[in-house]
């Protein structure tokens, strides 16, 4: 399941996510479940028809990563491979950033992350105009919002019903959006 909260150039997308990393770090092996959400760039196409068409709207590159996500053999609940990508370099992010206030809790440190847009953009270096800073404002305004589709993701994971293991044996990710 994929949620779309777009402003003028920024977006916030958010997904349900299982994922097997081939070469994982000492002590994240297995698969792992959860919510993603991540800040991207969006970008306005031109009209491909009248006035009236509908205009082609592109979620463009990424520029901050969340992964709420808990090792499938693991405690639900418990966070375990919780973590963030602060910068990213083109499409590919950075290592993850693994946090004690963020595994302690999630949606508390992302709504304070979401309401300080500002330093995850500085962070990653998007350079701040009008058009940022009037972004920057509304999803400040839509925090609860976007907050409340991670809860609702995660409880659906948990239950089971999203989040779930591919059925390509050959597939590490099911993830049908990010």
């Amino acid at each position: 399941m994929l949620y779309v909260f777009g402003f003028e150039r920024i977006g916030v997308v958010v997904s349900d996510l299982y994922f097997v990393d081939p070469e994982p770090d000492k002590g994240q092996e297995g698969p792992e479940r959860g919510v993603r959400l991540e800040v991207r760039m969006l970008r306005q196409g031109q009209l491909k028809g009248s006035i009236y068409s509908a205009r082609p709207i592109e979620v463009d590159q990424p520029v901050w990563r969340v992964d709420l996500l808990e090792s499938v053999a693991g405690q639900p609940g418990s966070f375990d491979r919780t973590h963030h990508h602060p910068t990213f370099t083109g499409w590919e992010p950075g290592s993850r950033v693994f946090e004690r206030e963020l595994s302690g809790d999630p949606l508390g440190w992302l709504a304070a992350r979401l309401t300080d847009l500002d330093g995850v953009l500085e962070r990653a270096g998007i350079e701040r105009d009008d058009v940022i800073a009037a972004d920057v404002a509304e999803l400040r305004a839509s925090a609860p919002e976007i907050l409340d589709s991670v809860e609702r993701l995660l409880t659906r994971v948990r239950k089971g019903e999203l989040g779930r293991a591919p059925t390509d044996e050959a597939d590490s990710v099911r993830a049908s959006w990010l």
